[in-house]
């Protein structure tokens, strides 16, 4: 009966009442009639169904409510990923009802424009609370948690002898061992941090909040005894020896796991023969070792403020696979051919011994670019690093002329003392050098990626489908109250055409906040077996080739590199073990890198929170880069951001969701985005991980 109710509901096109089912369902004995009102009380209480207040049912999605998981933003509002959609419900702070991030709720849609629709929290089905990271305090000889996430309103209680010795200031990862009431648990330390006052632990808190290994097994470090820490003649064993060919890394200053080494030479036909030599990581790390599968579990290295999670051992990621200068080292090489237009029209994929000349930092090589300047030891690299830019700009030009987007969001980069305190925010330069290096690695991701999609063999893919074409429209429809009029065909959403509207804006006043709205309505970059090409990068075919030090799925693609070329093994259980492990390892590689983005985020709002706590009452220039109905946030040249709530302006402001501005009642003051503000840092939290400034005057 119960397959039979919901059937009829998603059939019927109303509401119906308790005697209508029956009447529908041809229910004839008391007996029946009673097992269809506890069945419809059940599927109400898993809320695959609703009643309204007037007795009627209807199917949860034919209802104003839907079921999901709720994903918490640091600016105070949420969005609810909802089962089996694709569109998100968004949640204002005050509509949030106790909801903490990953709970599993109920959201009723209480509005809805196009695509957009806004919510409330109706119930909290299930919380999420595993392991929650706080601080230690004793009370009356009890001891309690005091949370890290403020929005955890719950109490811990800690028995004297589950506290693993953690004293007053601790910061602790505690595990939930049962709920004694509504918001009352019973907990057990499981790991000390460290005290709260120590060097790194805050960076450390929020690590362990994502539940991230920062240590290694003692199975992972035994495997490391087998690990060499040079090549030996075995290993170079039916690799081409390319030790004396000019090869060369470019870094970051403080890079020490160095993933890709480059060469160039200028063919006779006046094409470029360009290599791509990228450690051979999977060599040393075989599958289903313990090594791998730590790898595979951790996904993707994570990149901290003032330190590296490695997603390999040290031993590996610095030593053995990172391809320092003045060694041997194992590579995979892609060797390609590319014309004058840009086009590979050759190539070759082959195993190879490699010995870097240099390794080269991205300062010092954009001396050399773009200043003519040479440092010291760079003399004999000159010639190289001019026709790598001469290259480098002739692909480019090609990828711009096929639809790359290039949306020009700048990154920040935050600097700290010896005791990991923030000492300044700057932004991270980018100069020809890095164009270098992104050119060459996409070149080679896309001829790897086409190389085997043409051979028909399970793989993984960098996939980055289309965006929706009512999230483009609505965006339009935005630039369209900010006075901008936007021509063309708003059905067109190909890489040209949002290309061209991205190219539109490049003058406009507030192009970088316009330009990163742009950005968040684009569906996310994530890995597929299946090739969906990559609309950024406006590619037919994509694949992460480059990076398999701290990428697993790049480690991946070596390894389906190796079986499939280069031992030849091309065999039905092969390629069925591939095609049903490769779904496995692309939702997990895709979770993985969006956790690590989270965390890095979290860690980058809490430095930036310190490091404004120490310049409070100080006045910025900056730009106003969301208006909510509770204030604006504010974003300074160097991307911090603050927020300037609507209690703290003198005056009463008007909130207009349509035009995305606040407007004073008496003032007639008019805040939008992209309005240039000058304000005072009124106050900070490093715990909070927030920032609140005084607006003194719009400029």
């Amino acid at each position: 009966m119960r397959d039979k109710i919901l059937q009829l509901l998603e059939s019927s096109n109303k509401a119906l009442s308790l005697m209508e089912i029956d009447s529908l369902l041809d229910i004839k004995t008391v007996e029946d009639t009673k097992e269809l009102s506890t069945i419809l009380r059940e599927l109400e209480d898993d809320f695959q169904i609703y009643c309204s207040n007037k007795g009627r049912y209807m199917l949860l999605s034919k209802s104003n409510l839907r079921k999901g998981i709720f994903k918490m933003n640091k600016k105070g509002y949420g969005f609810v990923d909802i089962y089996g959609e694709d569109e998100d419900v968004f949640v204002g702070p005050t509509n949030i009802n106790k909801a903490l991030n990953n709970d599993i709720v109920i959201v009723e849609i209480i509005s809805k424009s196009g695509l957009k629709r806004e919510g409330r929290i109706y119930k909290i089905l299930e919380r999420n609370l595993s392991t929650i990271v706080g601080e230690i305090y004793f009370e009356k000889d009890k001891c309690f948690l005091i949370p890290d996430d403020k929005k955890i309103e719950i109490q811990i209680e800690i028995e004297k002898d589950k506290t693993k010795g953690a004293v007053d200031g601790h910061k602790v990862v505690v595990k939930i061992l049962k709920n004694i009431s509504r918001n009352r648990y019973k907990g057990e330390v499981i790991r000390i941090i460290g005290h709260k006052n120590d060097p790194g632990v805050d960076i450390l808190s929020i690590v362990c909040k994502y539940e991230i290994n920062d240590t290694f097994s003692d199975e992972v470090i035994k495997e490391l005894d087998n690990i060499p820490e040079s090549v030996s003649e075995i290993d170079k064993k039916g690799r081409r020896d390319l030790t004396n060919e000019m090869i060369f890394t470019i870094d970051g200053d403080d890079t020490k796991d160095i993933d890709d080494a480059i060469s160039i030479d200028l063919l006779p036909n006046g094409n470029y023969k360009l290599g791509v030599h990228i450690a051979d990581v999977s060599y040393y790390v075989k599958e289903s070792s313990a090594l791998d599968k730590e790898a595979m579990d951790r996904g993707t290295s994570i990149y901290l403020v003032d330190r590296v999670i490695p997603m390999l051992p040290h031993k590996l990621s610095n030593g053995i696979c990172s391809l320092n200068p003045g060694v041997e080292r194992l590579a995979i090489s892609c060797v390609m051919e590319v014309d004058e237009n840009g086009k590979t029209i050759d190539y070759e994929i082959f195993e190879s011994v490699i010995k870097s000349k240099i390794q080269m930092t991205y300062k010092k090589a954009n001396l050399v670019i773009e200043k003519d300047e040479v440092p010291d030891g760079y003399d004999e690299f000159v010639d190289s690093l001019k026709l790598m830019d001469k290259l480098s700009k002739i692909i480019r030009r090609a990828k711009n002329n096929r639809g790359y987007i290039d949306f020009a969001v700048d990154e920040s980069k935050i600097l700290v003392d010896d005791n990991c305190h923030p000492i300044d925010v700057v932004l991270r330069e980018r100069g020809r050098g890095e164009n270098i290096i992104e050119d060459f690695m996409i070149q080679a991701n896309e001829c790897v990626a086409t190389h085997i999609f043409y051979m028909d063999l399970p793989f993984i893919y960098r996939v980055h489908e289309y965006p929706k074409e009512e999230k483009i429209r609505e965006f339009v429809s935005f630039l369209n109250t900010l006075g901008y009029k936007m021509n063309g065909n708003l059905k067109d959403i190909s890489p040209k055409s949002i290309q061209r509207l991205v190219k539109s804006l490049i003058d406009k006043k507030e192009f970088k906040i316009l330009s990163s709205l742009l950005l968040r309505n684009m569906q996310k970059a994530i890995y597929s077996p299946q090739n969906l090409g990559h609309y950024g990068l406006a590619s037919k075919c994509y694949t992460h080739f480059t990076s398999p030090i701290r990428r697993y799925p790049d480690t991946t693609v070596h390894r389906l590199l190796r079986t499939y070329l280069f031992n030849g093994d091309i065999s039905s259980n092969t390629l069925s073990h591939w095609s049903e492990k490769l779904v496995f390892i692309a939702d997990n590689s895709s979770f993985k890198e969006r956790e690590s983005i989270e965390c890095e985020r979290d860690v980058e709002s809490m430095k930036m929170a310190e490091y404004m706590e120490d310049h409070i009452g100080e006045e910025y220039k900056g730009v106003i880069s969301s208006v909510t109905n509770f204030g604006v946030f504010i974003q300074l040249d160097n991307l911090i951001e603050g927020l300037s709530h609507v209690n703290d302006m003198k005056d009463y402001f008007i909130y207009d969701e349509l035009t995305q501005t606040l407007t004073g009642e008496k003032t007639k003051i008019r805040y939008t985005l992209g309005d240039e503000v000058l304000v005072r840092v009124k106050s900070a939290s490093r715990d909070a991980k927030t920032i609140d400034f005084e607006i003194i005057k719009k400029m």
